[in-house]
């Protein structure tokens, strides 16, 4: 019994042993939560840095012509910047109605996902821009009554852009 427990002793000596330079080191949350291992390659592809995104959600009424239709329109914009002249931005949105006084045909068209925007932009020098953009939107945002997308100069690419910001 004598011989167990001096065992027991010893190894529980061992376990608690740290090395000298370890003392002086206090341990902190973030060792505990980020490893710092070589990245993967989706890792070392993908910098988180260079990744923005913005959740943005818009409740909307219209009432012509008798009817009425509540409209909902949740978007996720989001942005990678592979260099300082080459970025990429994507908006998805998910449409929905709430309310409608038309028929389910009509609420059916409207109701759904979309990439609204997809774009491209390369800028080899200050005065040069190429563009590549691709837009998808439900029929209503071309209507009088509802949404209105203006075209490429109306988001993004001059003024409202975060890659072009300085």
């Amino acid at each position: 019994m004598k011989n167990a427990l001096m065992i027991l002793l010893l190894c529980s000596g061992f376990a608690f042993g740290q090395f000298r330079d370890q003392l002086d080191r206090q341990p902190s949350v973030h060792d505990g939560m980020i490893k710092n291992e070589t990245p993967s390659l989706v890792m070392g592809f993908f910098n988180p840095k260079n990744f923005t995104m913005h959740h943005s959600y818009s409740l909307s009424y219209n009432a012509f012509g008798g009817n009425g239709l509540a409209m909902g329109v949740y978007t996720n914009s989001m942005a990678y910047k592979f260099s300082d002249q080459l970025n990429v931005e994507l908006d998805a949105s998910l449409v929905h109605t709430p309310y409608s006084s038309f028929s389910k045909q009509v609420t059916d068209q409207i109701n759904g996902i979309y990439i609204s925007r997809a774009q491209l932009n390369y800028r080899p020098s200050e005065n040069f821009l190429i563009n590549v953009s691709y837009s998808n939107n439900p029929m209503l945002y071309y209507s009088p009554y509802g949404y209105y997308n203006g075209g490429m100069f109306d988001r993004g690419l001059m003024d409202n852009n975060w890659f072009y910001r300085r």
